[in-house]
């Protein structure tokens, strides 16, 4: 079905990735440039292009380090190379921790875990994150090194790791949020070694020369969603749809009960969005009507019988708690929903903030609006990555509960942010994303008295 779709647009989703993927390979291992960029958007497949890479540079006798951003994102990666070739010898290079490492990467054994890279010389491909691989020394540089999730690696973590390979291929998503920094960095601004900046745009801002690449095709966001995505977060790389309209959809075992959750997801089962209004007001940031709100969506859902159907196989599948996220601005948001779930007796609904989301995927999440309910929009709740991460994390439908009123604070706070000579402008501003967004899910409001 969704050949059928994409060639009627003209468009063969498999074709279009294939060959991007065949030109960063051969950049990679034939190109003469010291690094090679790589921007994606959404689920495009990051993972499956950096094991692709690992496995064919070490299958050509050159051994790679791989640097990632957190210990989660490396077990990840370690997994799926041994389960994809499991005769290939993997180095997970750990801390000193008393529990460092997944303990699922002790099943495969080709994989030797160790807090010393010297235990892990001579293997294939060497894992870590980039604190690690700052505080390790090698007698000779590694030939090749991948950065996955490049965009979120700030660049005083690149420098620190620089030295230890001579080429490198970096792989990330430019729509995501920016690093974090525990301090303010407002001294370094428009410095060409700000070290607060991302390691891919301070590599390019030194070395414009460089071959740049994008994934042209989402296969997590379904044509219901990339459209916005792209347009709202990606106006200078836009993506595609991997799949084409009716090649997922959600279906109901129970009838709606004709209230405000039964509504907004009936509406995201018909279009991939809903957005459930509350009456506009100043809230707490713990809004305990939208937070209840948010719980019951999500008890509703449950209690429907929600299936999904995709292009993965004909048979309808049961949309389970652990297939479902919640996604806020704040830790504290966070917690207020996980209490107001287990009042409803749901406990494997991943909650979480849009940082500790990003990368994570889900057949329906339901999103607390950053902006609903506050007397202001700061730079912390427009940060376009935010949102950005909030939209992009379904295959089937996004759900947004918000405060009604969101528009008009967005105009009462116009940007302020000081313009700074020499820093490039983030386009497009947290500003405009949020009224793109907001003007999509118009077409989409279920309004809801509590």
């Amino acid at each position: 079905m969704t050949g059928t779709h994409q060639a009627v647009r003209g468009f063969d989703p498999g074709a279009e990735a294939a060959r991007a993927t065949d030109a960063i390979l051969h950049d990679t291992l034939h190109g003469g440039h010291r690094g090679v960029v790589v921007d994606s958007p959404p689920g495009a497949g990051k993972s499956t292009l950096v094991v692709r890479a690992a496995r064919e540079l070490a299958a050509a006798g050159r051994p790679l380090m791989v640097v990632a951003q957190t210990n989660a994102q490396v077990d990840d990666l370690v997994d799926r190379l041994a389960r994809e070739d499991p005769e290939l010898p993997i180095g997970r290079l750990h801390s000193s921790d008393q529990h460092p490492y997944d303990p699922v990467l002790d099943r495969h054994p080709r994989v030797v875990t160790s807090a010393k890279a010297a235990d892990l010389a001579g293997l294939g491909v060497v894992v870590s994150t980039a604190a690690k691989w700052a505080h390790t020394r090698a007698a000779e540089p590694w030939p090749h090194a991948i950065v996955d999730e490049a965009y979120q690696m700030r660049s005083d973590a690149l420098l620190a790791v620089a030295g230890l390979f001579e080429r490198a291929l970096f792989v990330g998503d430019p729509g995501q949020l920016d690093p974090f920094s525990a301090v303010g960095t407002e001294q370094w601004a428009a410095l060409s070694y700000d070290p607060s900046a991302s390691a891919v745009a301070t590599l390019l801002a030194h070395n414009p020369g460089l071959p740049q690449h994008r994934l042209p095709v989402s296969w997590r966001l379904p044509a219901s969603a990339a459209p916005l995505v792209s347009a709202a977060f990606y106006p200078y790389t836009p993506f595609r749809s991997g799949t084409g309209p009716g090649d997922r959809r959600l279906a109901f075992g129970v009838p709606s009960d004709g209230s405000g959750p039964d509504r907004v997801l009936d509406e995201a089962a018909e279009s991939g969005w809903g957005l459930l209004e509350l009456p506009a007001r100043r809230t707490p940031r713990t809004d305990p009507e939208a937070v209840r709100a948010v719980a019951l969506v999500v008890r509703r859902l449950l209690d429907r019988g929600t299936a999904a159907t995709s292009e993965r196989g004909p048979d309808p599948v049961p949309v389970t708690a652990d297939r479902i996220a919640v996604g806020t601005a704040h830790r504290d948001q966070a917690a207020a929903v996980r209490a107001a779930l287990v009042e409803l007796g749901i406990s494997q609904v991943t909650v979480d903030t849009a940082n500790r989301l990003q990368g994570r995927e889900f057949d329906v999440t339901v999103v607390l609006h950053p902006l609903s309910g506050r007397p202001d929009a700061t730079a912390f709740h427009l940060e376009t990555g935010r949102l950005c991460v909030l939209a992009s994390r379904h295959r089937h439908a996004c759900v947004v509960v918000c405060r009604a009123g969101v528009a008009e604070l967005l105009d009462e706070h116009p940007s302020t942010e000081p313009v700074q000579l020499g820093v490039a402008v983030r386009f497009p501003d947290g500003w405009e994303a949020h009224h793109a967004v907001l003007a999509h899910l118009a077409e989409h409001r279920v309004s809801w008295r509590p």
